[in-house]
């Protein structure tokens, strides 16, 4: 019997994860490269799994692509360590008859959103499993791909190549979809069609959620299945990830995989030889199982909240008419009774929200979520609230998300954010997972009624998404590109940095009236020539002119003649912003929130952008 038909015909046990057990020998850097450095430790690991009755071996090149590889500068060896790689597995098989050696090749793409060209992983996929086939593979195992585009495109590119057969292995964001909210129905099914001879998921989940995955299909093909569960789900002790030892469990679950209609069964991340023996025992007393067939696709339904309320958000409402938002930073101490104030007198002013910050310039300031619902209960004022990466991990960004909806404040700035060595704590970690172009696409994904991970939320999120935009640059179409790119991943509208020059608003203007969104500019009151010296020359691509700094000193240490003249600095340069834009963003300086209210009420009484742009034609 060939390996296709046992596949389809037979159940069939796989091995278990390589690179758990290279790593308890002490090894933790690029495990394929020991295909090059230490062939025996890999031959060794082999042996263990043929000796636990694995009839299928995977190749020690999960990694083995130039992207991968690139970053222990072993991109120009793809095409050795993946034929060292093979050579190892078939030494190791030589004297077993029944066994299979798979060629592995894993995802590209994490489960975060990385900037890995399409075209770049379509090279490094297309090389590594060239490689594999030519060093003489039986099949082709793909696994842990998040993405099912990747997916189908791998399997597409070695179908080409080769009739040999292919199993193509998903990973789960949550029990049942993908990342982005495919679900696994679609994706076993498209993978299926693409030319896979079995599909199935492996990695990022133990046991309990891979069967509940699996118990959710409804398939309208006879498709088998794979499954490589990991060991549990990991703990973190000492430094190092550890899973359970749990290999009787393992016996009563590989079990109910069975009766699902899995045929090949293995295992992933924590998985050992006593492990795939666990598997061994129970498919030696079981038969394949066939799937009843479906005549339907079962579709994620979600709840739309968008008709259930009614409020305008601030998108709507710069579209219509001149629109003014003020930042009014959050206090770094526990008393706002004077921020409380000074909303209170921005409300007076008549401004359309405050946007409070999220612990700029990495430094921690009273939870912004706290104080718009203050503001929203004490003043009766919206908030556009900050939403900077570098705080939380995608797990609390997307409770934050969940809290700020609930709370009805779903007006967002989404930033990347300050670096904490800039702040009062330098030694803090800055998170990232993620950055502000890759986090608008999630936060857009929430209001179709889908979590980060995939998952139905089981109603859509109402968010409008802000992002910033920096005119304050050489080359102002450079910056314009990437408020184009900020567009694609789902920004609303945008805020600038203060612009401290009037005719600056006109070549905004000019490099950015192709875009359909609206852009709140900047401006903010000088409050003494040590400021205006400071942002001129420390605060990059801040350039303030020779007239207003020379117009600032001549103010000398007179704190209320400073203020005035910036606050008729800062009326000139809203002359100038209304002449072109219906949305005005007045940054207060140092909490005096009577800079900002008075600029307000000047501003409440010129002729908003949209009637002069009227005038023009």
């Amino acid at each position: 019997m060939g390996l296709r038909e046992q596949l389809i015909k037979r159940l069939t046990v796989a091995d278990g994860a390589m690179g758990t057990l290279l790593y308890d020998q002490g090894f933790d850097l690029c495990f394929e490269e020991l295909n090059l450095s230490d062939p025996e430790k890999v031959k060794v690991v082999h042996q263990s799994y043929l000796d636990a009755g694995a009839t299928l071996i995977q190749t020690n090149t999960y990694a083995a692509n130039a992207v991968k590889l690139k970053k222990y500068g072993l991109e120009k060896s793809v095409k050795a360590i993946n034929e060292h790689a093979v050579e190892i597995a078939r030494k190791a098989i030589a004297e077993t008859s029944g066994v299979y050696v798979l060629g592995t090749i894993g995802g590209i793409k994490g489960f975060q959103h990385e900037e890995t060209d399409f075209y770049e992983i379509k090279v490094a996929l297309l090389e590594q499993i060239t490689a594999l086939i030519d060093a003489g593979v039986d099949g082709l195992l793909f696994e842990t791909f998040y993405d099912l585009e990747e997916a189908k495109l791998a399997v597409q590119l070695a179908r080409k190549q080769t009739k040999i057969p292919i199993i193509a292995n998903v990973s789960l964001g949550d029990i049942g979809v993908l990342k982005g909210g495919v679900p696994l129905n679609k994706a076993l099914i498209e993978l299926y069609q693409q030319g896979a001879d079995v599909t199935g998921i492996n990695c990022r989940m133990g046991p309990y959620h891979m069967l509940r995955s699996l118990e959710e299909l409804d398939l309208p093909f006879d498709i088998p299945l794979a499954c490589y569960p990991n060991a549990s789900l990991p703990g973190y002790r000492d430094g190092r990830f550890v899973y359970a030892a749990n290999t009787h469990y393992f016996t009563a679950m590989a079990s109910e995989f069975i009766d699902q209609g899995v045929h090949v069964l293995g295992g992933c991340c924590g998985t050992t030889p006593a492990h795939i023996a666990a598997i061994n025992q129970a498919v030696a007393l079981k038969k394949p199982v066939k799937r009843p067939i479906s005549t339907k696709v079962v579709e994620q339904k979600q709840v739309d909240r968008h008709q259930q309320r009614k409020d305008v958000s601030l998108l709507d409402l710069v579209k219509k008419k001149q629109t003014i938002i003020v930042e009014l930073d959050p206090p770094k101490k526990l008393d706002v009774s004077q921020f409380i104030i000074g909303a209170q007198a921005l409300k007076d002013a008549g401004v359309d929200a405050l946007t409070l910050a999220d612990n700029s310039l990495a430094s921690p300031r009273v939870d912004n979520q706290t104080l718009a619902m203050l503001v929203k209960e004490k003043v009766g004022l919206r908030s556009l609230v900050h939403l900077t990466c570098r705080d939380r991990n995608l797990i609390g960004l997307q409770s934050h998300l969940m809290g700020l909806d609930l709370a009805e404040l779903n007006d967002l700035l989404v930033i990347t954010g300050d670096p904490s060595k800039v702040g009062d704590f330098p030694g803090a970690t800055s998170v990232y997972d993620v950055s502000s172009l890759k986090l608008l696409p999630l936060i857009k994904q929430m209001n179709q009624g889908i979590s980060f991970s995939g998952k139905s939320l089981g109603q859509s999120s109402r968010f409008t998404t802000a992002a910033a935009f920096n005119p304050n640059v050489k080359h102002l179409d450079k910056a314009v590109r990437r408020l184009e790119k900020k567009i694609e991943a789902g920004a609303d509208y945008f805020l600038t940095q203060p612009i401290f020059e009037e005719d600056q608003f006109e070549a905004v203007y000019e490099a950015t009236k192709h875009l359909n969104v609206p852009i709140f500019v900047g401006v903010m009151p000088l409050t003494s020539s040590r400021n205006a010296e400071f942002l001129h020359n420390e605060v990059p691509g801040i350039t303030l002119s020779d007239a207003t700094r020379k117009a600032m000193l001549a103010c000398g240490n007179d704190r209320e003649k400073s203020e005035q003249e910036g606050i008729s600095i800062a009326k000139s340069l809203t002359d100038a912003a209304t002449t072109y834009f219906n949305g005005l963003y007045f940054i207060t300086p140092f909490l005096r929130y009577q800079l900002t209210a008075e600029l307000t009420r000047y501003a409440k009484m010129k002729q908003p952008a949209a009637a002069r742009a009227e005038e023009r034609k």
